[in-house]
């Protein structure tokens, strides 16, 4: 879990703060909503504004892995998070994926990518670097120290208004069909996958796909991406020094065995309540189709929540979303999953959702 700092809005309009982190990986939310306190309100000063009755007091605590609060660094969020793990998993050929979620507006895309850049402006300060940039330096740091040739390249995508659309390939994002076989589960056909070699290039095609993606401006964020994103790295290596052609992918003769991971960096785009986000027309016309897949996402973590043995038919199919993470939720991968919460009382509702959103998904367990 991953708490925002209060926004310089929040603390003019005096929104309290109402999450806590108890330390040990235990947070706990407690406040009251008011009337027009932008939380729960009860149903009588609805009908009867004159009248102001405050909702019950709600107290809750939840227990995670880790929770990282306000004051947490980038660094901190990294290596806490259990992130270089995932890395040197993927290099040992394991499926891995990382993906943050909550409402708009909470910090998922800053967790993930840190402030973000455009391509005539410096570059961030190494101590907001996101989770993807960290892990980078982590995955050619790691290859370097093992002493082992690592084959690497990255594919783009995003999810906008339930199509897929690549952020890599040449010209306006084109939309791709997304298939099924038994070999490979889902996958996009056609997807454009690109070599690189350095910090460098991977932080280019970093910067050139997000900027081709899906955002817009709405009264909770000014930079509320529009679609789900998600970058893959595939990873090929060859232990003991045996090497790999770039450019052929064809492997040199070994006894060694090849590997071959992925890691994958999934932004959800943000729950909305378009009465709060003050959407219209195409606003809401994509509002609606992230909730929907966020709505599939859920329901498809709540199933997979339940005992091996009560569990029915998951419904990866109900979402082009739910249908990419199929494997990571359910199959042999392994995943991280990073809940971004804002601790304002006016996000009350949103907060305590996803708190229980990611409780169930905490539950979820595969086999790697």
């Amino acid at each position: 879990i991953r708490v925002r700092p209060l926004t310089c809005t929040e603390t003019r309009r005096g929104d309290r703060r109402v999450v806590h982190s108890l330390g040990d990986g235990t947070v706990h939310v407690s406040a009251t909503s008011p009337l027009g306190s932008g939380g729960l309100q009860h149903p009588l000063s609805r009908r009867h504004p004159r009248i102001q009755v405050s909702a019950a007091r709600h107290d809750a605590t939840f227990g995670f892995s880790a929770v990282f609060d306000a004051g947490a660094s980038q660094e901190a969020v990294f290596e806490g998070s259990g992130m270089r793990q995932l890395v040197e998993l993927a290099i040992d050929g394991f499926s891995c994926t990382v993906f943050a979620f909550g409402q708009t507006g909470s910090g998922k895309t800053y967790t993930l990518m840190g402030p973000l850049a455009q391509s005539e402006t410096p570059p961030a300060a190494p101590g907001l670097l996101g989770l993807m940039q960290r892990s980078f330096a982590c995955l050619l740091e790691q290859s370097r120290s093992r002493g082992s040739d690592l084959a690497l390249s990255a594919s783009y995508l995003e999810i906008y208004n339930e199509q897929v659309r690549d952020l890599l390939s040449p010209g306006p994002p084109c939309t791709l069909p997304l298939r099924w076989s038994k070999t490979r589960g889902f996958y996009v056909e056609n997807q454009l996958s690109v070599d690189f070699e350095s910090l460098e290039a991977i932080a280019d095609l970093l910067l050139q796909g997000s900027q081709r993606r899906r955002t817009s401006a709405h009264a909770l964020n000014r930079h509320s991406s529009r679609s789900h994103a998600l970058l893959t790295i595939h990873v090929r290596s060859r232990a003991g020094g045996q090497s790999i052609t770039l450019s052929t992918r064809v492997p040199q003769p070994s006894a060694c065995p090849s590997k071959q991971g992925t890691l994958c960096f999934v932004d959800l785009a943000g729950s909305e309540r378009v009465k709060e986000t003050g959407s219209s027309g195409e606003l809401s016309v994509e509002a609606n189709n992230i909730n929907r897949s966020l709505l599939a996402l859920g329901h498809c973590i709540s199933l997979l929540a339940q005992p091996r043995g009560k569990r029915t038919h998951i419904p990866y199919r109900d979402s082009k979303l739910t249908r990419l993470l199929a494997r990571s939720l359910g199959g042999s991968g392994i995943t991280l999953m990073v809940a971004c919460i804002s601790p304002s009382s006016r996000c009350l509702s949103e907060t305590l959702s996803t708190l229980h959103y990611a409780s169930r998904a905490r539950r979820v367990t595969t086999r790697p």
